[in-house]
């Protein structure tokens, strides 16, 4: 197959580009699922701009520097945020409701920002921009999108990307070149044994691409949310970081306000897992609130289908695997150090995040970086095609079964050795634990490709970057903490 632009990936930033995109040529998407399952949908809080005439791009910047320690580029922070007001416009324009208050968008804060700045839709803002986005995607008539299939790995020659292999939901394997391949895959997640990432956060941008020779960066730095409702099951619902921003209090088992809740997530993350040693850790509005029903009809109405009404009951939480703030190193554009492959979105390191991510930052960036990288990218007209061998791919129900075996062992070692807490002695056993499961899943290889067995491997090379990056880092930085 050929195509002009190549997206891997279907959340936010991907959806962007490709609508930009369609404008200079044709577009391919093609995604391991459906569309719309990403953790774009999955995102509750908003998105941050400087809207309001109290707010300031200089608050804003220092807000984003400060949450990060300092290890932001502060370049790339200024870039985002000045254009976050643009962003804030393409979203309305493409047809997101913002919610509003007389005529004015209504904006919320979270931890870390020092003014209202979140622009939101109810408890689903990520869900109503995907919507909007898959919708205009669906009927743009220079867009493919290719659902259920997965991208296995790069085309390369001489540090120059020429397409991907992909694996159709037939379990046929093909083919794609294009003059620009972008990687929009998202998150790590599903490397912890809990978190908020939906089945498909499996690194696979981010392995793929490492593989073929890009740079990446800040692996060390997994954003923890501090609150997931503690009894629903993996991957763990989230509650978001709004609730603390409209009021709400975390107690501990005595029912003691322990931390204050509008810290950065790093260092409330830390202070529930500690806490949850003496016993369980509550999220609780300080009075009988009846109008969060309206405020977050999602959270109310899941939390409802476990008995408990948000809005008197204690709400029990546990910290969850939720962000990274490094991945594949790009510039301002999105370009990577290899020819003609970009990069964005949560995939990325573009710096903005530094040690640790400002809530709400992550759509922005989606956004902001997706509607740049378009400038730098122009189709060619004519392709290198490469003759290339076929491979079998095997729909083996046994090498899918001890690959999943495999990759639970994965998600334990990363939960218990380069947690939310780290140390020396732990990363260095969870390396070795790492290289054990390298080995087992090398002897399953054999002369057969098999889908879930190529997925596990780019969750464990992800799971071995991140532990690397971490044992680097002798001191404890953002959301890296050393013991």
């Amino acid at each position: 197959m050929q195509t002009n632009f190549l997206v891997i990936g279907s959340g936010i930033s991907g959806l962007n580009f490709a609508l930009h995109a369609a404008n200079k040529g044709h577009v391919t998407i093609v995604t391991k699922k459906k569309i719309a399952e990403t953790n774009t949908n999955k995102a509750q809080g908003g998105i941050a701009a400087v809207i309001d005439k109290e707010d300031s791009f200089k608050k804003h910047i220092e807000d984003t520097l400060k949450a990060g320690s300092y290890h932001n580029d502060k370049k790339a922070v200024e870039f985002m945020i000045k254009k976050g007001p643009e962003a804030i416009t393409r979203l309305i324009e493409l047809g997101v409701e913002f919610e509003k208050e007389q005529g004015k968008l209504k904006l919320t804060r979270e931890g870390g920002h020092k003014s209202k700045r979140i622009a939101y839709v109810g408890d689903f803002t990520g869900q109503e921009i995907e919507s909007i986005l898959v919708k205009r995607v669906r009927q743009h008539p220079n867009i493919d999108i290719f659902e259920n299939t997965f991208a296995a790995d790069l085309i390369v020659e001489n540090k120059k990307v020429h397409g991907a292999k992909i694996i159709l939901k037939n379990h046929r394997i093909d083919y794609i070149f294009a003059d620009a391949v972008i990687i929009a895959t998202g998150g790590i997640g599903q490397v912890y044994k809990f978190t908020t990432n939906p089945s498909i956060a499996t690194g696979d941008g981010i392995a793929m691409a490492h593989r073929a020779g890009a740079v990446v960066k800040d692996m060390e730095f997994i954003q923890f949310h501090p609150t997931a409702f503690a009894k629903s099951a993996s991957p763990k619902f989230l509650l978001s970081e709004a609730l603390r921003g409209e009021g709400a209090n975390l107690l501990n088992s005595k029912g003691e306000k322990f931390i204050n809740e509008l810290s950065p997530r790093d260092i409330v993350a830390r202070a529930i897992y500690k806490e949850l040693e003496n016993g369980q850790v509550y999220l609780k509005f300080p009075k009988q609130n009846l109008s969060l029903k309206n405020r977050f009809p999602k959270i109310y109405s899941k939390l409802k289908k476990y008995g408990l009404d948000l809005s008197k009951d204690k709400i029990p939480v546990t910290p969850v695997a939720h962000y990274l703030c490094g991945g594949i190193k790009t510039d301002l554009h999105g370009r990577t150090n290899l020819k003609n492959l970009y990069a964005f979105g949560e995939t990325t390191c573009t710096g903005v995040h530094g040690a640790n991510r400002l809530a709400s930052n992550s759509l922005l960036e989606a956004v902001v970086f997706s509607n740049q990288v378009v400038k730098d990218v122009k189709p060619s007209k004519k392709l290198k095609i490469f003759s290339i061998k076929h491979e079998h791919l095997t729909n083996s129900p046994e090498l899918s079964r001890k690959s999943k075996i495999l990759r639970k062992q994965i998600q334990e070692t990363m939960w218990q050795n380069c947690g939310i807490i780290r140390s020396t002695r732990k990363l260095s056993e969870g390396l070795k634990k790492l290289k054990k499961i390298q080995t087992k899943l090398a002897s399953l290889n054999g002369k057969v490709l098999n889908r879930d067995l190529i997925e596990t491997k780019n969750l464990l090379e992800t799971a071995i970057l991140i532990v690397k990056a971490a044992m680097k880092r002798k001191t404890s930085l953002g959301c890296h903490f050393m013991e």
